[in-house]
């Protein structure tokens, strides 16, 4: 949807309404998780609607700052303040309020992006709702860390922002709410500062996980989706869970667990290898990572969702709860992205495309034929022969867990 002069919204929520800063997320993380389960979440204001137009009280560009599950994000300036914002603009259906809603409520957590003001305007002769939020200038969390040069990535530095991540999903299962399409394109800093508070985006897959409200319907990006999403198991807030493990094995090499050879958004390969959990740690990428680090991940990949790390659990494990003594091994993670940086916007702009057809049920899930999808990342990491001449491609290389590629269709399993 195109932004014009017919765009309407509201004078910004008074201060009483705004969410609390960001920095109280220390004290978070020892008051939510492992608490008693009947303990009462933190108090949120009444969602309000301005009714007048959005242009009354900002300034609203052409720039496109983003794109949402439903709808898109453009810049804005408040007239008052001259403060650069973030407006999102959706169309009036029970899934865009349900959106809305559930951000609204978990909006003044930590590491969550703020939202300022909401507005009901009507554009184009249809209602939209209008959600001005606070900026996110500092980009995405991978795009930081490709650009560090010769600047090497740590694992300690790994260990911090995993705590940052999980400090907002301890928030929203602590609201019980579960964010369900955790991502990197979906994790954005505030500034550009090196200091800047990295936070949660994009509430449109939200859903809230009480008794009467059971997470059934899949909806995914493929390469941080759970194993129960892919088939007709319920889901809950392990799903969160696992889209930590899967941006924790990116963090500290720089390439997910599980590809598409076929180049394939989801291949049917991926899919049972997904479900399987099968995934390695290879070398020379994870030679210096410690034990510990890859004991984490086992804990959250893990394919049952019972067996599978709380929240709770994850935000009190060392290699979380004590950055400070997690080793600064520098990682392979800011090369690895450096040299994929082309193949990595492909691969998002795949994910993006995909969202929009995979939330069906399992059964109804369409995979895309070779002829008309080509994910080149994986392809290209295959050919590439690693340093020392391994080839991270070869059986036992590169994180397929036994996968012998068959070139007129797809990945199959070697006994």
């Amino acid at each position: 949807m195109h932004h014009n002069q017919e765009e309407q919204s509201v004078n910004p929520i008074t201060a009483q309404h705004w969410p609390a800063h960001h920095s109280d997320s220390n004290s978070l993380g020892s008051s939510l998780g492992s608490g008693p389960t009947d303990q009462q979440p933190p108090a949120y204001s009444k969602l309000e609607f301005r009714r007048h137009a959005v242009i009354d009280d900002y300034k609203i560009t052409a720039q496109v700052l983003g794109l949402g599950i439903n709808g898109k994000v453009l810049e804005c300036y408040c007239k008052k303040t001259g403060e650069k914002c973030a407006l999102k603009i959706l169309y009036d259906t029970p899934k865009a309020r349900r959106e809305v809603e559930l951000h609204w409520r978990v909006s003044r957590g930590p590491h969550i992006v703020r939202i300022l003001s909401l507005y009901e305007n009507m554009h184009q002769g249809k209602k939209c709702l209008l959600i001005v939020m606070e900026c996110m200038e500092g980009g995405e969390l991978f795009s930081r860390i490709q650009a560090r040069g010769d600047q090497a990535f740590t694992e300690r530095e790994a260990s911090e922002i995993m705590h940052d991540i999980g400090t907002a999903i301890e928030y929203l299962h602590h609201m019980d709410i579960a964010h369900r399409d955790v991502k990197p394109e979906n994790l954005l800093y505030t500034t550009k500062d090196s200091n800047a508070a990295l936070t949660l985006t994009d509430f449109g897959f939200a859903k809230e996980t009480t008794l009467h409200n059971s997470l059934q319907t899949p909806c995914y990006t493929p390469y941080y989706v759970a194993p129960e999403v892919l088939g007709p198991e319920k889901y809950d807030k392990s799903c969160d869970m696992w889209s930590l493990g899967v941006i924790m094995y990116i963090l500290l090499c720089g390439f997910p667990p599980f590809y598409s050879n076929t180049g394939q958004a989801i291949s049917p390969g991926m899919k049972q290898r997904i479900r399987l959990g099968q995934y390695e740690f290879p070398n020379p990428e994870w030679a210096e990572v410690s034990e510990e680090a890859k004991q984490l991940i086992i804990q959250l990949l893990k394919t049952d969702p019972n067996e599978r790390m709380t929240i709770g659990q994850f935000v009190n494990h060392p290699w979380i709860s004590q950055s400070m003594v997690v080793p600064p091994t520098p990682l392979h993670t800011s090369r690895v992205l450096t040299e994929d940086k082309e193949l990595w916007d492909d691969v998002k702009e795949e994910m993006t495309s995909a969202l929009a057809t995979m939330r069906v049920d399992y059964d109804q899930v369409k995979i895309k034929d070779l002829d008309t999808s080509n994910n080149p990342l994986l392809n290209k990491r295959r050919k590439r022969p690693a340093p020392g001449g391994a080839d991270r491609g070869g059986d036992g290389g590169g994180g397929d867990g036994g996968v012998v590629c068959n070139s007129q269709r797809e990945v199959t399993f070697s006994e």
